[in-house]
């Protein structure tokens, strides 16, 4: 791999446009890194999956949650215990991913997207916008 700005910026660019999905909607590995990998830059399916895994281990996301934080839009105790299912389920999908056909891989990921796209779609209706009232910025226990 070179490691010159024609290869350095179309990657870090990619980061950079999933990092603002990831602070506007929660997403960016599954949904933005993973089908840019595949699509953009011809890595396989499942290198496409551990290079997002490698990327977003790293402190990727701590700006956004202080932000976050500060604006009293976050819920430690939800957070915290989504966080130990997603270390335990990171392992699982980790070693199913890599004991399926890459085929298999694909097809199930397309069928992730449609449906949640779908979803989206169907459930969601225009509305006046409501101006919402920040929680507490203290953890909550509840």
């Amino acid at each position: 791999m070179s490691f010159d700005w024609a290869t350095i910026l179309p990657v870090l660019a990619l980061g950079f446009i999933a990092g603002i999905l990831s602070g506007m909607f929660g997403i960016g590995g599954g949904l933005v890194i993973v089908p840019a990998l595949v699509f953009f830059f011809g890595i396989s399916q499942k290198t496409a999956t551990g290079t997002s895994m490698f990327a977003l281990l790293w402190p990727v996301g701590l700006l956004g949650v202080a932000a976050y934080y500060r604006a009293g839009h976050m819920s430690i105790f939800h957070g915290a215990w989504i966080a130990v299912g997603l270390f335990l389920g990171a392992f699982l999908g980790a070693q199913l991913t890599l004991a399926l056909p890459t085929v298999a891989v694909k097809r199930i990921y397309a069928v992730f997207l449609v449906t949640v796209g779908v979803y989206y779609f169907v459930t969601t209706k225009a509305a006046p916008p409501v101006k919402e009232k920040p929680a507490a910025a203290a953890p909550d226990l509840e």
